[in-house]
């Protein structure tokens, strides 16, 4: 290990699924430029499935801020210079986790955005999909419209049939049965006007894989993906000026 460097660089506070922290892991070495495996980026994945239902939690279950919390101390104790959370929903304790930590947090709904403007869409109506909280308290909604976007939503029924259908089906290793409701949803926003759809909440982009997605008219940015390209780019901006105070 470089001493001038201890610990890892990125700390991910993952779990909120399992299967979406590894693959949000996954994606970060898929993604990231690298010839030879010391390219890639020092992380630690906390990838802890205890942390309680963030959905549930906002109908008076269980507070899953405490468990957050714990995970964030953990990494920092890990030495992570730079912290990323793969779940959408647990964005709405962000401001919380921010306040805890002295690495900063990447906000997954800012990396969508920016994904966006790398896309060159920055403006129209971008079609939601998330998981019954994250849509019904805004937490996408407030952020894209300050950014100028319209967006348009599934009703409640639509909500149960199609998104909670196909998140359900990817927390529980049904992976085969994810993509049907995803899709149907997909091609619902698009008759609604949609000209990009965001798949936010970390189980969608497994339920709509990489490969089956030039099935569809309208281009879709990916949570998971977002993410993992906002790291990066941290990552390479602070490489370059850590080079730059070198020389």
């Amino acid at each position: 290990m470089n001493d001038a460097h201890p610990g890892c660089y990125l700390g991910i506070l993952g779990g909120m699924g399992p299967m979406a922290g590894a693959a949000f892991a996954l994606r970060l070495s898929a993604l990231t430029p690298a010839d030879r495996d010391q390219d890639h980026i020092p992380a630690v994945l906390l990838n802890d499935p205890r942390v309680p239902d963030r959905t549930a939690a906002t109908r008076g279950g269980e507070d899953p801020l405490p468990y957050l919390l714990r995970g964030i101390r953990f990494l920092n104790d890990s030495g992570a210079r730079l912290i990323a959370i793969p779940c959408n929903t647990a964005h709405l304790w962000y401001d919380q986790m921010v306040q805890a930590s002295r690495a900063p947090v990447l906000h997954i709904i800012e990396s969508v955005v920016e994904d966006l403007h790398r896309r060159g869409i920055r403006a129209g109506r971008i079609g939601l999909m998330g998981t019954e909280a994250t849509l019904r308290l805004g937490l996408y909604q407030r952020h894209l419209e300050r950014h100028g976007y319209e967006c348009v939503v599934p009703t409640e029924e639509e909500q149960v049939a199609y998104c909670t259908k196909s998140i359900l089906a990817v927390k529980a290793n049904r992976l085969s049965e994810a993509y049907e409701p995803a899709a149907a949803c997909v091609r619902l926003l698009e008759s609604r006007g949609a000209v990009a759809v965001a798949l936010g909440c970390t189980e969608l982009p497994l339920a709509i894989p990489h490969d089956r997605r030039q099935e569809f008219d309208v281009p879709m940015t990916d949570s998971i993906d977002a993410l993992a390209l906002a790291v990066i780019q941290r990552y390479q901006a602070d490489q370059a000026t850590g080079q730059s105070r070198a020389a």
